[in-house]
């Protein structure tokens, strides 16, 4: 018998990375999960590794930009699947251009519409028949950015973590008395798929470092999965080893800058 029999869970970002792995470990529990993200392929292929360790899991596409397209998708779940019992806000973005002195109003929004506010948007789709149950869980991972802003994360990846770290402290001491967890993990520099999109791309060995997927995906899972009288508000988790980031910080410090910046170094 798992822990999680009988519930829902929909985790955002699921076709790879900390998205995934949360994805199979709450399936592996019982959950029926929901994986949503922007591209259809890697969603079916966790479905179906899912499935082969004869677990249940649905898969939706879903571009979280959109609040349109998160309430229609959350309210299909509703009447297929069943009322969300556990959501997982795992999806995120960073922009191109890290340094608030060279970054777009445009990136910026487009960062903080991913990270933040499709973060309201998808709490308030599930918010309702959850204080009507009087139960249920929300799991955001935010970032040691939220913490710790800087040039790796960029000012408005930075800005939008400690946002949605916010917001779901907001939620917690909300409505705690009316059985809705609110949980924010804020993980260190994982090993995932958006870390070929950094400025400086990290090195084999500097990847060894990091934390995996699975460790953050593993953090999900407690806090899924604790009785119902028991939560995390929050929980950071990061690697036990401090690598030296000054090189990824000097080559985001550049990135965007127009080739006439007086102060821009010359190769």
């Amino acid at each position: 018998m798992g822990l999680l029999d009988g519930k829902v869970a929909f985790v955002t970002g699921a076709g790879s990375g900390i998205g995934s792995e949360s994805a199979i470990l709450l399936a592996a529990e019982g959950a029926t999960v929901v994986l949503s993200g922007r591209r259809h392929e890697p969603l079916e292929a966790v479905a179906a590794t899912i499935a082969g360790h004869g677990g249940k899991a649905v898969a939706r596409a879903l571009d979280i930009s959109s609040r349109q397209e998160i309430v229609e998708v959350i309210a299909a779940v509703e009447r297929e699947v069943g009322t969300v019992d556990i959501l997982v806000n795992n999806a995120g973005s960073a922009s191109k251009v890290l340094n608030a002195r060279f970054l777009s109003e445009e990136e910026w929004n487009a960062t903080i519409n991913v990270n933040l506010t499709a973060v309201f948007n998808l709490t308030q789709a599930v918010l309702p028949a959850m204080i009507a149950r009087g139960e249920g869980t929300i799991i955001t991972v935010s970032s040691l950015a939220a913490l710790n802003p800087n040039l790796l994360g960029g000012a408005a990846y930075g800005a939008a973590k400690a946002g949605v770290r916010n917001f779901m402290g907001f939620l917690h001491n909300t409505y705690r008395n009316q059985g809705i967890r609110a949980t924010t993990i804020l993980p260190g520099e994982t090993d995932t798929p958006i870390m070929n999109n950094r400025a400086r791309p990290p090195l084999p060995e500097e990847r060894a470092v990091m934390l995996e997927a699975h460790d953050v995906a593993r953090a999900v899972l407690l806090c899924a999965s604790l009785r119902a009288g028991a939560m995390i508000p929050e929980l950071h988790i990061c690697p036990t080893r401090q690598r030296d980031i000054s090189v990824d910080l000097e080559t985001a410090r550049w990135i965007g800058a127009p080739n006439d910046t007086p102060d821009r170094p010359r190769s």
